[in-house]
């Protein structure tokens, strides 16, 4: 049993405590075991099997939990500056090398670091303190106060980064990461030096500044150099797949998250294996690839969200599979995932939802026909975006068009989805779903057909929603060709395109192309399947707008009875909803049912 003193930590086996700078670590007992027989081995490397029967002797326990207790143990050294101290052998175990810098990492200014004062009521240990129990703002203010006082060391600057990008405020977090970048480089630490460089990289990338997040994520490749077996370069992998969708090369993104998947699989470091695959099943499904993109997608969740993650990375995972699920349609996944995504977020610290959580939960809302509150959800949206995502503004201005437009109110529709477009964003295929309630079908069909060029990821991953808005809106123009080409194509690639809601699209398109083939009874037919997609998926709104369709067929086909009945359903809905297009298309099926005969009564 001994004292061991390392980086800025010391443990104590005698006392079984942890600490750092003067202040106790909250350490779980079997993490505390697993350092200390790594620091008292520190001459050599511990097998798996030496470990497994040193932690757990006795006992039958898989190598994951092993992993799991390494995982935690980093996190611990990552609060000190120290977690490249834990070194992974693959296929063999674990070891810890203490060989100490050229220059010391902890060196910030020109003063010892030494003298700086770290007393039990100092400012760092209360934004330590604070940063540990996910008390965001509070330790921000104590790190803004411990900074004025020359107590910070450089993993502090990172912490406070870290708590500034908690409080959805990450333009604030580019200084003292910036000087992160600077003290570990002085300090002779390039590799580590490289993580702080890779988020700059990532919070301009957000912020829609991507010639600066190319800019940051060179610096970052220069500082990695050779490393090719380290976390920092599974971490710039990750960031170059993002790069590179935004630059609309689907395939390298893909490349690199595959890559990051790797790089995170090989050393056994679950934040940068559940980010590649998150990437990797992203695009995937921009690339047509859906089954096993929603596959990777869900393992990297659990993978990530059961290790121990900050929570902005935590964020990207959750926000990831939404992006997903919203542009595919994929509305029952994407409800699942949002509410898990809020309690998460709670859980964190983060009580204040992120832009994109509301603007996430606020689409969903609005397809179940909660129209009101989407359209609150998504205007606090709007003021969180432009602090922390304000390359998404386009996407959120097209959701705030669906919920006018599926309310009824068109013109502001038109006005939200103009100004998505001017923010970058394609607003389809809702703008041309209002251009037909405007009776501008040939304007929506060519808008469309403009839609699906492009190689980007929305476009990418929208184009099942797209295709099928394409195929109803060519049959309306008469366009019956490419209305049966483009039906082909969604009904011959059902393990492509499985969701609901784009089955329900195409059922739509089907009944329109029958209608327009005076085929009234297929028609009607296509109309009750896609009813049932979207009672599937709990969209009671779109599936009121199909009765609303099936009334009307079941008028020209002399049906008062069946007419009536979807009428009265449509009628509850739209009431519910507060829809005011929904009401008139009730009001002028209900004036076309007063023409049409009564049925006679069935007399035994």
């Amino acid at each position: 049993m001994g004292v061991y003193c390392f980086g800025n930590f010391e443990l104590n086996e005698n006392s079984r405590g942890l600490r750092l700078a003067d202040r106790e670590i909250d350490v779980q007992p079997l993490v505390f075991d697993f350092l200390a027989i790594l620091l008292r081995h520190k001459d050599r490397a511990l097998s798996k099997e030496e470990l497994l029967e040193k932690l757990w002797p006795g006992v039958t326990v898989t190598e994951a939990s092993l992993q799991r207790v390494a995982s935690l143990a980093r996190s611990i050294l990552r609060q000190g500056g120290m977690e490249t101290a834990l070194r992974n052998l693959p296929r063999f175990g674990y070891r810890i090398c203490l060989d100490p810098p050229t220059v010391s990492d902890r060196s910030l200014s020109p003063a010892d670091p030494a003298d700086a004062p770290t007393s039990p009521g100092s400012q760092i240990l209360h934004a330590r303190k604070a940063a540990t129990a996910r008390k965001w703002q509070e330790a921000a203010t104590f790190f803004v106060a411990a900074d004025a006082a020359q107590q910070l060391l450089t993993a502090d600057l990172e912490e406070w980064a870290l708590a500034l990008e908690c409080m959805g405020r990450p333009a604030e977090a580019i200084p003292p990461l910036t000087r992160a970048v600077a003290a570990y480089n002085t300090a002779g630490q390039r590799l580590r030096a490289a993580s702080p460089a890779i988020t700059l990289s990532r919070i301009h990338l957000e912020r829609g500044e991507l010639a600066v997040a190319k800019g940051w994520h060179k610096r970052a490749a220069q500082l990695i150099d050779t490393a090719t077996d380290s976390r920092e370069h599974g971490l710039w992998c990750w960031m170059g797949a993002r790069i590179m969708g935004a630059e609309a090369e689907p395939e390298q993104a893909l490349a690199l998250a595959e890559q990051a998947f790797e790089v995170g699989k090989h050393l056994e470091d679950p934040v940068v294996e559940s980010l590649g695959l998150i990437y990797r099943g992203f695009f995937k499904l921009c690339l047509g690839e859906t089954k096993s993109g929603e596959e990777d997608q869900g393992f990297a969740a659990a993978l990530g969200l059961s290790s121990d993650i900050d929570p902005i990375v935590g964020g990207i995972l959750y926000c990831n599979i939404l992006w997903a699920c919203r542009t595919f349609g994929d509305w029952a996944r994407a409800n699942q995932w949002t509410l898990g995504y809020e309690s998460w977020c709670k859980g964190h610290g983060l009580e204040d939802l992120s832009g994109s959580c509301r603007l996430h939960r606020a689409e969903v809302l609005g397809v179940h026909g909660t129209l009101k509150e989407a359209e609150a959800l998504v205007r606090a949206a709007l003021d969180q975006l432009a602090l922390d995502a304000p390359w998404a503004t386009g996407d959120a201005l097209r959701v705030l068009g669906d919920i006018h437009l599926a309310a009824g109110d068109l013109a502001e529709a038109e006005v939200a989805y103009r100004a998505s477009h001017a923010a970058g964003w394609d607003p389809q295929p809702g703008l041309a779903l209002l251009q037909l309630e405007q009776g501008q079908a040939e304007a929506a069909f060519a808008a469309l057909e403009r839609s699906l060029v492009g190689n980007g990821w929305p476009a990418l991953q929208r184009k099942g929603l797209v295709l099928a808005t394409l195929a109803k809106v060519a049959a309306r123009t008469d366009r019956m060709g490419r209305a049966k080409e483009v039906i082909a194509e969604l009904e011959g690639q059902p393990q492509r395109w499985p969701m609901a809601s784009i089955r329900a699209l195409t059922a739509e398109a089907k009944a329109e192309l029958f209608t327009r083939e005076d085929r009234l009874a297929d028609a009607a037919s296509e109309l009750q399947v896609a009813c049932s997609r979207w009672g599937e998926i709990g969209s009671s709104i779109n599936a009121a707008d199909v009765r609303l369709s099936l009334a009307a067929l079941l008028v020209r086909l002399g049906d008062r009875t069946g007419a009536e009945l979807e009428l009265g359903s449509a009628l509850a809905v739209a009431e519910k909803v507060g829809s005011s297009r929904l009401l008139r298309r009730h009001q002028e099926l209900k004036e076309r049912l007063a023409d049409l005969p009564k049925e006679p009564l069935d007399h035994a």
